[in-house]
C-alpha cells in the first residue's frame, strides 16, 4: 500500500478512539500491528482497513476485557467472537452479582450491629416445620427433610441407594442440633460435619450400590444462620415481601448459564438440567461445599427445598404461598401441594422457618 494511503498514528488514534500510547502498547503485544513502520524514524502508519479491528479493541477495553482475551477474540470469526464476548460478559455479571451480595451482606451486618448497640440485644428464635412427599410419579421417596431447634436440612438422594444416602447425610448433621452453638466457629463446625456426612454417604455405598445426595442445610446460632450447600436443592430468603435465592445450583446447566452459553429459559428444558457438578456421593471426588453466614432479622422467613419444588413451581407462586400462609407447617404443606398440583414428577421436600422475637408467634400479613 502506498504511504499516501496510510494514516499516521495520530490520525489513526483519533479515528479509532485509541491513544497513540495504547497503539504502541498493542503493537508490542502483537494485538494490533501497524501496516508500516518507517525504517529510519520508527514512525508507525496504519491502513484505513484496520480501523474496524482497532474500534473492536477499543470497545472491548471499555468492557474491561483483559488484553490476552482481546487478542483471542480478535483472532476469531465473527460468530465465535460474539460467543466469546457473551461468555466474558456473563462472567463479569456473575462476579458483579457476587460482589453485590457481599456488599448487601456487609451493609446488613453492620446495620444489625449498629441496631443492637443502639437498642440492646433482641432475643430471636425459630418457628419451623418440615415435610417430604413422594410425589405422584416416583415409586419411592429418596428425599430427606429435617427441622430442629438449631438445624434445618434438605437432602435429595439419587441412585439405587439414594434414600439411605440422603438420610445418612442429614443424620450426620444432627449432632449440631444442640442447645448451644458457638457463633465464632459455626462455619468450621458445619464444614467438619459435612465431611462426616460425606463419609456416611460413602459408607452407605460400601456394598457396591451407587449412592449420592445433595445437601442444603442451615445452622441457627441464635442471631445468625450458617448455610452449607452442595448440589441443586435450594435455600430462599423471604424478606420484606421479596423472595431471594441464597444458593447457587451446582449443575451443568447452571455452569452453562454462568458462562453465557445458555439462558435460564433454555436451561428449564435442557435434557441435562438435572446433571450435578457437585454432590456428596460414591464415585465422585470430594467437592467443597458453599459456606456462608447470614445475619437475620425478625420477620425473615427461610425456605429450603429439593428440586421437586423449584423445578416445577414458578418462583412467583412460591413467593405468593410463603407470603400468604403464615403458619410454617401449613406453608410447607401448601408448597408440597403446589408441586403435586403441577404433576408431582419428583419427590418434593420443604422446610420453612420463621425468625421471630423470643416468645412471639409466627405471623405474616
Amino acid at each position: 500500500m502506498d504511504r499516501m494511503d496510510l494514516l499516521t498514528i495520530g490520525a489513526f488514534a483519533t479515528a479509532s478512539r485509541l491513544t497513540p500510547k495504547a497503539l504502541r502498547l498493542y503493537d508490542e503485544l502483537d494485538l494490533l500491528r501497524p501496516a508500516r513502520v518507517d525504517p529510519d524514524t520508527g514512525y508507525r502508519y496504519y491502513a484505513p482497513g484496520q480501523l474496524e479491528q482497532a474500534r473492536l479493541v477499543a470497545w472491548l477495553r471499555r468492557l474491561g476485557m483483559p488484553l490476552a482475551r482481546i487478542r483471542a477474540v480478535c483472532g476469531l470469526e465473527s460468530a465465535a467472537a460474539a460467543r466469546e464476548i457473551r461468555a466474558y460478559w456473563a462472567g463479569v455479571e456473575a462476579e458483579t452479582a457476587a460482589r453485590r451480595d457481599l456488599a448487601v451482606f456487609l451493609v446488613d451486618q453492620l446495620s444489625v450491629v449498629s441496631d443492637v448497640s443502639e437498642r440492646g440485644i433482641t432475643m430471636l428464635e425459630l418457628r419451623y416445620s418440615a415435610h417430604s412427599d413422594t410425589g405422584l410419579v416416583r415409586p419411592v421417596n429418596q428425599d430427606t427433610a429435617y427441622a430442629g431447634a438449631r438445624l434445618l436440612a434438605v437432602a435429595d438422594g439419587y441412585g439405587p441407594a439414594g434414600a439411605p444416602a440422603s438420610s445418612a447425610a442429614v443424620q450426620a448433621l444432627k449432632v449440631l442440633d444442640t442447645e448451644e452453638v458457638p457463633a465464632g466457629s459455626v462455619l468450621n463446625l458445619l464444614e467438619d460435619a459435612v465431611q462426616g456426612a460425606t463419609e456416611a454417604v460413602r459408607d452407605v455405598a460400601s456394598g457396591g450400590e451407587e449412592a449420592g445426595t445433595t445437601l442444603t442445610a442451615v445452622l441457627w446460632t441464635g442471631s445468625q444462620l450458617a448455610l452449607v450447600h452442595i448440589g441443586d436443592s435450594r435455600a430462599y430468603l423471604l424478606r420484606d415481601g421479596g423472595l431471594f435465592r441464597i444458593t447457587h445450583d451446582h449443575t451443568m446447566v447452571q455452569s452453562m448459564i454462568d458462562e453465557g452459553r445458555l439462558t435460564p429459559e433454555e436451561a428449564a428444558s435442557h435434557p441435562q438440567r438435572a446433571l450435578l457438578t457437585k454432590a456428596l456421593g460414591s464415585g465422585t471426588p470430594a467437592a467443597a461445599p458453599d459456606l456462608r453466614l447470614y445475619e437475620t432479622r425478625p420477620g425473615d422467613r427461610y425456605l429450603l427445598c429439593s428440586d421437586g419444588l423449584s423445578a416445577v413451581v414458578p418462583e412467583d407462586r412460591v413467593r405468593q404461598l410463603l407470603v400468604s400462609v403464615p403458619d410454617p407447617d401449613a406453608a410447607v404443606r401448601a408448597l408440597v401441594g403446589a408441586a403435586n398440583d403441577a404433576g408431582g414428577p419428583d419427590n418434593v421436600s420443604c422446610v420453612v422457618a420463621d425468625v421471630v422475637r423470643a416468645g412471639e408467634r409466627s405471623g405474616r400479613g
